[in-house]
């Protein structure tokens, strides 16, 4: 068996590595392949736009995502997003750690709870567990909690963009392929 060491990056991979990633991997922007796309994500930000869950949770929501997945792109999206809406800077950076951090309300701490496992395998096989369920119930009525299933599903729809095509992140959202 050989064995490996891992040393950190020089400060001219790190910049190679930056440089690398200023082309999206897709050329073509996929909104343009496929242009039926645009209604897609207009009824998906409608459904999650309804007012019943914060635009704010629904923006933490998917940023766990993104972090999850280990997609830059999302990660810098849901940031800006979050940034823009006003969230502090210790509640957007305590979301990978959300589970021993102060800065989330119970509501919040459920939603963070259950993108984590829809998104992460489960070594008891069913990811959504009827004790975690009840525990979203507890904070979301029964519109809220669709309305959260749903914000899943809509990041979990663009996961795969942001994985296969892998558009440039920081890159405005309405146009990362330019």
């Amino acid at each position: 068996m050989v064995m490996t060491t891992r040393s950190n990056p020089t400060e001219s991979q790190v910049e190679a590595q930056a440089e690398a990633r200023m082309e999206p991997r897709m050329s073509e922007d996929p909104a343009e392949l496929v242009p039926e796309l645009a209604e897609v994500s207009a009824a998906l930000f409608k459904v999650t736009g309804n007012g019943s869950v914060p635009r704010s949770t629904i923006s933490l929501v998917q940023l766990r995502a993104g972090q999850i997945v280990g997609s830059t792109y999302l990660t810098v999206l849901h940031t800006g997003f979050l940034r823009k809406a006003g969230v502090t800077e210790e509640r957007i950076t305590s979301v990978a750690s959300w589970q021993d951090s102060p800065y989330f309300t119970g509501a919040e701490r459920a939603a963070l709870a259950l993108v984590e496992a829809v998104l992460q395998p489960s070594a008891d096989g069913e990811r959504v567990s009827d004790e975690l369920y009840a525990q979203a119930a507890e904070h979301y009525e029964a519109k809220a909690l669709a309305t959260l299933m749903f914000a899943i599903g809509q990041v979990s729809f663009f996961i795969s963009v942001a994985l296969i095509a892998k558009p440039v992140p920081g890159r405005s959202f309405t146009d990362p392929w330019k």
